[in-house]
């Protein structure tokens, strides 16, 4: 097999202007589609709608000439639309080969629903406006708190150390909330653990995402004077509980253990933070499960003691989410080094 030559840097196919309108024009379209199948139009309907909403009352021509496109292919989408009764197409009487396209009164109503459509854009649109940062632009990063103390700091220095000065700014938030910002474009980046429920809400394909490492949670209690667990999960009596707050991803998974392991417990405390509950523990008032990576220090010092087997831990999966449509060169430099195995995860979170 020949060796391919050294990419030639105007060659990439991220550097092509010409790709990046093509790859943004698809995803728009994908984006588009499952909101205007609520209201039964494709994309080219809307289109047509569009520019009648705008100026009622124009020619066949002067609607294909607004959409760019041939007067032929139109008039098949202007014939469904009339069959849908949204619109009328009348010969005008001056001349009689000009078709005349006025919106019926359904066609007319039909605008206020179709600014759902608008509405619900909005956050795409949002991210329009952050498109092609400089290199030199500050990166901005939405993280999971356990993470945004546990694993950024250590990957970040990682990255630079491989020869990636970027510039970040990091905000750590829960994972509801970053999901928004990367949504909405208040961030360029999403760090978090993998959540099936939360994945199946993103489209792979307008939000990827790169496995960047493997951890997991572990039950952790303080030590009695013997440096043995406070807590005991094989003993027959119930052991109190350090919980994370309903709705929590970190929870759903910790729960999901409980039910099958049987485990007995009362719930003592309630907390979305990993922190928080770590804190609790420390204290001696419970079992806490928290991310590895969180503990470290204390595990190390024996301020913590894991108080479970393997059976007792719960895996993880960190992953890095961008949005397709954002084409910042900084972020694009960093996701190709990322796909080509830079700093995949710091040395105690490989999985």
């Amino acid at each position: 097999m020949s060796k391919n030559p050294a990419p030639c840097e105007s060659l990439l196919l991220d550097n092509q202007l010409c790709f990046a309108l093509h790859s943004t024009s698809l995803l728009m379209t994908k984006v588009y589609k499952p909101l205007l199948q609520a209201l039964g139009l494709t994309y080219p309907q809307y289109l047509a709608m569009m520019v009648l909403w705008e100026e009622d009352g124009l020619t066949v021509g002067e609607i294909s000439s607004r959409l760019l496109t041939d007067p032929g292919s139109l008039t098949p989408l202007l014939k469904r639309l009339e069959a849908e009764g949204l619109l009328s197409r009348t010969r005008s009487r001056e001349d009689e080969r000009v078709v005349v396209v006025e919106l019926t009164e359904a066609g007319q109503l039909f605008l206020v629903t179709a600014r759902t459509v608008v509405e619900q854009l909005g956050e795409v649109l949002r991210h329009l406006h952050h498109l092609e940062g400089g290199q030199g632009e500050v990166m901005q990063v939405a993280a999971a708190h356990s993470l945004a103390l546990g694993f950024f700091p250590r990957w970040i220095a990682q990255l630079r150390n491989e020869g990636l000065n970027i510039a970040t700014r990091l905000v750590a938030t829960n994972v509801g909330d970053a999901v928004h910002a990367l949504r909405e474009g208040g961030c360029d980046l999403m760090l978090a653990f993998y959540d099936p429920d939360a994945a199946m809400q993103m489209d792979p394909e307008i939000f990827p995402s790169l496995h960047l490492g493997n951890t997991e949670m572990l039950p952790v209690c303080a030590a009695d004077a013997d440096g043995k667990p406070l807590f005991d999960l094989e003993g027959e009596g119930s052991v109190p509980l350090l919980a994370y707050s309903a709705g929590a991803f970190l929870g759903r998974s910790v729960n999901l253990l409980l039910r099958q392991r049987a485990l007995r417990f009362t719930t003592i405390y309630e907390t979305a933070m990993a922190d928080s509950l770590k804190s609790m523990a420390l204290e001696g008032l419970g079992i806490a499960w928290v991310p590895q990576l969180s503990v470290r220090a204390e595990l190390a010092r024996g301020e913590l003691v894991v108080c479970g087997g393997p059976q007792w831990h719960v895996p993880l999966e960190i992953r890095l989410y961008r949005c397709a449509l954002v084409r910042k060169a900084n972020v694009r430099l960093l996701w190709r080094k990322l796909e080509g195995g830079a700093a995949q995860a710091p040395a105690a979170e490989r999985g």
